[in-house]
């Protein structure tokens, strides 16, 4: 049994989730119900992400305190993370005490490493806004390239910047001019890692490709030291005298979440959390694009400065740009579709189904309501819940109910075994468009089994054979169930209430007179009227 520790990207909690969020999450979800499933001490944590200049600003704008901005939305996502069926083991938020203590005590523990420093440095403030602003939400001209871009790293030409070098610059919350006010701040010594982190890079060229090649170009552009510390009021208080109106900069406490959250996981069930962060650890890290220098540049310079020992990632999960119809998300002119409403409509399997067999895994991917009508009723529905169905309710209808007799066939009995073995290893390779796929090329193949053995003839001309062939389709039920359980929990959950199964990684068997309860279609056929619907929805917020 191993420790896996799976972390998710903390949402930041100023705003509701929407698709693109649950496109580059999803498949965390996967990973942690497999490794559960093969029998892995698993710890799947995330949580919200509270403090900073986006949360402070909402707050502002909506004439609330930050706490009730951020708790508000942490019971939001909360909500619709449950209802989406993420099995996480905790789920919680910067602003709890569990992780503010763990952060502080962290850091007391950095500042005494020699990667920690004092520096007086230009810091961008809104006046309009009235407060000092994350590099991130400076907009202005790259000075390498001229497009328009944020401060703290360009999107075109990939540079890495500060603030104070853009042309232009102006608040990208209220779009005035901005200025700069020297403060002193902590900083720690990025660039004196770089060896190590270069290391580290190499040494996983398993990597997801846009991971490899982002963080090999932040490296090769010369890492620069970063900020620990910010004058913003909203966050983590510093622990350093001499530092006590500060708080700890949003991008150097929210990483290290995954400690704190996983301690946490640790404690309750009374595990050694030193052994999860030791060497016998598997560490994965899932997230979106832009959060790829977080987790393979930032986190582990902060393990490193820390000087503990602290287990390296070791698989970084990082999805491409999800796009909407054709265009670009965006949440200020609500061209998006939100997770919880999406989920007042449509089932969570549905949605699981779609993102993983049709995400941004390895390349941008477009959501078109048109794709995803035509993925559920043609696929996840007139595939797999046919198949499902059409076999039990000839069992029920001509069997009596109960499992007919049958004799194992070992050449579906091979093609199962060997599923197991090979959507695993795509599952922990990260591989899950591919390793969907191979299940519903099984689940094509059993459709064709079932017509091609024709029951609903041989139940009058060769009943054993009539007989054998349901059998048999019961054995492939009770082993897509479990094949498909990190993939789609909700319809596996209703399968294994059918049926007399383990829920193991393993192949499957189901006795022959075995009486079946009642039981439901998987899925619900969805209207095509729906993709005019939405589609019109979206257009007139354009």
């Amino acid at each position: 049994m191993r420790n896996i520790l799976i972390g998710g990207a903390w949402p930041y909690a100023n705003g509701s989730l929407h698709i693109g969020h649950i496109a580059g999450l999803l498949p965390g979800d996967v990973l942690a119900r497999y490794h559960r499933e093969i029998g892995d001490n698993v710890y799947f944590v995330s949580g919200s992400d509270c403090h900073g200049t986006p949360v402070a600003i909402r707050a502002r704008q909506e004439n609330r305190t930050p706490r009730e901005v951020s708790d508000f939305y942490h019971e939001e996502f909360t909500e619709c993370f449950h209802k989406l069926g993420f099995s996480y083991d905790v789920y919680t938020k910067t602003s709890a005490d569990e992780h503010k203590d763990f952060v502080r005590e962290f850091h007391r523990k950095l500042y005494e490493s020699p990667y920690v420093y004092e520096k007086e440095a230009p810091q961008a403030y809104c006046e309009s806004c009235n407060t000092f602003l994350a590099d991130r939400f400076v907009s202005g001209k790259c000075p390498k390239c001229g497009n328009d871009t944020r401060g703290d790293q360009c999107d075109f030409c990939g540079a890495v910047l500060e603030p104070e070098t853009l042309g232009s610059p102006v608040c990208a919350v209220c779009g005035k001019s901005i200025s700069f006010k020297n403060a002193k701040h902590l900083y720690i010594a990025i660039s004196k890692l770089q060896a190590e982190l270069e290391s580290l890079v190499d040494s996983h060229p398993e990597w997801r490709k846009n991971a490899v090649a982002f963080t090999k170009r932040y490296i090769n552009d010369g890492l620069r030291d970063r900020a620990l510390t910010r004058d913003l009021e909203w966050g983590i208080s510093v622990p350093k005298k001499g530092y006590e109106n500060k708080t700890i900069y949003i991008w150097a406490e929210n990483v290290l979440g995954y400690l704190s959250a996983s301690k946490v996981a640790a404690q309750a069930r009374g595990d050694d959390f030193s052994e999860l962060w030791g060497e016998n650890a598997r560490h994965y890290y899932v997230h979106g694009k832009d959060n790829i220098p977080f987790h393979t540049i930032i986190l582990p310079a902060l393990l490193l400065g820390n000087g503990r020992g602290w287990h390296l990632p070791d698989q970084i999960v990082s999805s491409e740009y999800l796009t909407l119809e054709g265009k670009k998300i965006s949440t200020s002119r609500n061209y998006a579709i939100w997770v919880r409403e999406l989920l007042d409509h449509y089932e969570a399997d549905s949605i699981r189904y779609f993102f993983i067999a049709n995400g941004p895994e390895k390349k941008d991917a477009d959501f078109s309501w048109r794709e995803y009508v035509h993925s559920h009723n043609g696929e996840l529905l007139g595939a797999y819940g046919n198949f499902v169905n059409r076999s039990l309710t000839f069992i029920k209808k001509y069997c009596q109910g109960a499992v007919p007799q049958g004799n194992d066939n070992n050449d579906i009995n091979r093609k199962i075994d060997d599923l197991y073995v090979t959507v695993g290893r795509l599952i922990e390779s990260g591989c899950f468009k591919d390793a969907i796929q191979e299940i519903f090329e099984f689940v094509r193949s059993a459709n064709k089994f079932f017509d091609t053995e024709q029951p609903w003839i041989t139940r009058n001309t060769d009943i054993a054979a009539c007989h054998n062939t349901l059998y048999q389709c019961v054995q492939i039920i009770a082993n897509l169930a479990i094949l498909l359980s990190p993939f789609l929990p909700f319809s596996s959950e209703k399968i294994l209430s059918w049926l007399p199964i383990t829920g193991k990684w393993e192949r499957q068997s189901v006795s022959a007179g075995y009486l079946l309860p009642e039981t439901e279609i998987l899925f619900q056929r969805i209207d095509k009227k729906v993709i005019e619907h939405e589609t019109e929805k979206l257009r007139s917020v354009l």
